[in-house]
């Protein structure tokens, strides 16, 4: 067509980001717990990768600091102490509060809509008892949240917290809270997002993260802190 402009060729994903993101989801998930060794020539195999892109790749996680690195070892996939969950959901509260102050200053009635259908889906996962998908929804939704505030800084920053968050649920599901009381503490985040009510809004968010840093560090017996390392994390 005269005058139109050329189409320009698809670029194909770098094979060391779709090793990372495998990766990553393995380490969420619990395929790869905390403290594995990430073994080259095991991963290799089972990945079908040569092993230039898989070490790019490996290397990216110890950058994200979800794996850490020791000399003459190898790559491990890290483990947080309970310190570290405290101090992740110290971020998760800074990050996320102040993507809420943007979104009441953006559209927030719309961001409250798109938060509204990843809740359904949570719903759904809770009336299942599907805690596989309540866990990932509940990741959805904190991502559209930080999302919504329009900030790439604050996206970019709460990617790896998401990430240690994934892990911590995965390995610690018998702390996880309630899924009505879940489903409940996010609607009541929405209605506040709806209701423009910062000082709430704010309010709900840190008392929401405040819970599940209690959840996630208390004693399962004794109901008091353990001073133990958390195998997983945050």
């Amino acid at each position: 067509m005269p005058g139109a402009k050329r189409l320009q060729p698809v670029k194909r994903e770098p094979a060391a980001l779709s090793i990372a993101h495998q990766l990553t989801q393995a380490i969420m998930d619990g395929t790869l717990p905390p403290g594995t060794q990430l073994g080259e020539a095991e991963l290799a195999a089972e990945l079908g990768v040569s092993r230039g892109p898989l070490r790019e790749a490996m290397q990216r996680l110890v950058q994200q600091g979800i794996a850490r690195s020791e000399p003459h070892r190898g790559v491990f996939v890290i483990t947080l102490t309970q310190d570290d969950v405290r101090d992740i959901y110290l971020a998760r509260t800074a990050v996320e509060s102040a993507a809420c102050r943007l979104i009441l200053g953006r559209d927030p009635q719309g961001s409250a809509d798109r938060l509204a259908l990843v809740h359904g889906a949570m719903a759904e996962a809770a009336q299942r008892g599907d805690h596989t998908a309540l866990s990932a929804a509940d990741t959805e939704l904190h991502q559209v949240l930080v999302d919504e505030s329009g900030s790439p800084r604050l996206k970019r920053m709460a990617q790896t917290l998401f990430v240690e968050t994934r892990m911590c649920i995965t390995a610690l599901q018998d702390k996880y809270p309630v899924p009505d009381v879940m489903v409940d503490e996010h609607a009541a985040i929405i209605q506040a997002i709806r209701d423009g009510d910062e000082e709430h809004l704010l309010r709900l968010m840190e008392e929401h993260m405040q819970d599940a840093v209690d959840r996630l560090t208390q004693d399962p017996v004794q109901g008091a802190p353990d001073a133990a390392v958390v195998a997983a994390g945050s």
